[in-house]
């Protein structure tokens, strides 16, 4: 945690110097959810998912988290990374982070909600785009 908290600060200097993100929103938010909803990370580089919740014994939920970092300049168009239907993966967590990177909501929806979601007509190139990704 205090190493944590060490990259967040250096995170919010290095955009408060040069007006650029540092790049660990993915690890930060992945870490947040984690120490907030007592789950465990998967390896480094998992394909399809990015932790998992036990729910009993053998039995585990398989989560990708997304992130989105908000703040005062946040554009409202700012977009998620790919949802990929093709991995294997139970339910997709939105870990939203404030502009000093701390976890300020998490969102969960289960894949049956997601893949609906997805599948629905609409943009071609949208659902294009994630089902081939």
């Amino acid at each position: 945690m205090e190493l944590l908290c060490q990259a967040k600060g250096i995170a919010k200097e290095y955009y408060r110097l040069t007006g650029r993100p540092l790049g660990i929103t993915g690890e930060v938010a992945e870490f947040e959810a984690a120490r907030i909803l007592g789950l465990e990370l998967a390896a480094v580089r998992q394909v399809g998912f990015d932790a998992v919740r036990r729910v009993s014994n053998d039995a585990v939920v398989r989560l990708q988290i997304k992130r989105r970092c908000f703040g005062l300049d946040a554009k409202p168009g700012q977009r998620i990374g790919a949802i990929q239907l093709s991995k294997e993966w139970d339910a997709v967590l939105l870990v939203l982070l404030d502009r000093d990177l701390e976890a300020r909501e998490i969102w969960e929806a289960d894949r049956e909600a997601i893949t609906a979601a997805l599948t629905k007509p609409g943009s071609v190139a949208r659902n294009e785009r994630e089902l081939w990704a």
